[in-house]
C-alpha cells in the first residue's frame, strides 16, 4: 500500500491519478492528517499495511517564505522528518520531492546530486534542511528533486503564461535563468517507476536523485514555445511577443537561481529512467491540456 501524501495538489493530483488508472493500491492525506502531527500520522497509517510513503507536500511560496520562515521550515523541514520518523517505525520505504532551490546557481554544468547545496533563500533553506533531516531520520528515505514544474493540476509557469498572453500584445520574460521544465505526468511516472523497481531491502537505491525533463532552456525560451503551442492550439488567436528581459528588469523578493539545470545520470544508471525532453513534454501537455481553455 502506498500513502500519497499531499494528494490534492499540483503533483499529488496526478500521482494519485496514475495509481488508480494503473490498479496500484494507495491511500491518500492533503491537509486532513497534520504532517507536524506524529500521532495524527501514526494513527492514520495504523493498520492500513503501508510500505511506501510518497511525500508531495510542502511550502512552496517561494517569495512569502522570506516572511513567513517558520512556517516555510515547518511544513518544509519537520514535516518530511516526521513522515521519515515513522516510515522507519513502521518499516516502510519513503519518497520526498525536493527542489533545484537547494542550490545557488553560480555552477555552469549541470549539478549533480552530490554537489554541495548553498540556498539563496529561506525556500531552499528550508527544503535542504528537510533533505538532512529526513535522511538522519531514515536513511533508506529517496529524495526526488526536481525543477520548473507545471501540470494539469495547479497554478503554474504554463497557465499563467497562457492567460497573459491572451490579455497582452507583448510580455517581458526572464531570458538570464536557465533551467529544465518539468511535466508533472513525467515526474508521476518516474515515481511509480522507481517504487515498483526498488525492494524494501535495496540499499543502493537510497539516497537523492534528480529529475527534470531533458534540455536546458531559459523562462524567455519557454515562454516562446508556450506561444507558439497556445496560437497552435486556439488558446487565442493574436500572437504576443515574448520579448527578452534581465532578472535585473524583474526583481523578486527571492533571488533566484540563474543556472539550476540538474544532472539526470544517476537516475537513468540507477533506475533506467531516461526523461523524455522538454519541448517533447511541453507539447503532450498541450495537446492534453490546452484544449478546455479554448473560448467557444
Amino acid at each position: 500500500m502506498i500513502w500519497l501524501v499531499g494528494n490534492k495538489g499540483m503533483l499529488g493530483t496526478e500521482l494519485a491519478n496514475l495509481f488508480e488508472k494503473q490498479g496500484v493500491p494507495h491511500v491518500g492525506s492533503d491537509r486532513d492528517v497534520n504532517i507536524l502531527d506524529p500521532k495524527a500520522l501514526a494513527d492514520f497509517a495504523s493498520g492500513k499495511g503501508i510500505r511506501w510513503i510518497v511525500n508531495c507536500a510542502a511550502y512552496t511560496a517561494v517569495d512569502k517564505a522570506q516572511d513567513e520562515l517558520e512556517l516555510a521550515r515547518s511544513l518544509n523541514a519537520s514535516g518530511p522528518e516526521n513522515l521519515g520518523k515513522l516510515a522507519a517505525s513502521i518499516g516502510a520505504r519513503i519518497i520526498h520531492i525536493s527542489t533545484d532551490y537547494v542550490f545557488d546557481g553560480s555552477g555552469s554544468r549541470p549539478y549533480l546530486e552530490s554537489d554541495p547545496v548553498a540556498a539563496l533563500g529561506a525556500y531552499g533553506l528550508t527544503k535542504a534542511e528537510g533533505e538532512a533531516r529526513l535522511l538522519a531520520a531514515c536513511p533508506a528515505a529517496l529524495i526526488v528533486r526536481t525543477a520548473w514544474l507545471y501540470g494539469e493540476h495547479g497554478p503554474n509557469f504554463v497557465y499563467s503564461m497562457l492567460r497573459l498572453m491572451g490579455q497582452k500584445e507583448e510580455l517581458g520574460v526572464v531570458a538570464d535563468q536557465w533551467g529544465s521544465p518539468t511535466w508533472t505526468a513525467d515526474l508521476a511516472r518516474a515515481v511509480l517507476h522507481i517504487i515498483q523497481a526498488t525492494s524494501s531491502s535495496a540499499a543502493a537505491s537510497t539516497g537523492i536523485y534528480h529529475f527534470t525533463n531533458a534540455g536546458a532552456t531559459t523562462w524567455h525560451e519557454f515562454a516562446t514555445e508556450i506561444e507558439k503551442l497556445g496560437r497552435e492550439f486556439g488558446v487565442f488567436a493574436k500572437p504576443c511577443r515574448v520579448k527578452a528581459i534581465t532578472t535585473a528588469d524583474y526583481p523578486t523578493k527571492t533571488r533566484r537561481p540563474a543556472y539550476s539545470v540538474l544532472s539526470k545520470e544517476k537516475i537513468e544508471k540507477t533506475f533506467g529512467i531516461k526523461p523524455p525532453g522538454w519541448r517533447e513534454s511541453l507539447r503532450a501537455f498541450a495537446e492534453t491540456s490546452f484544449k478546455p481553455l479554448v473560448k467557444n
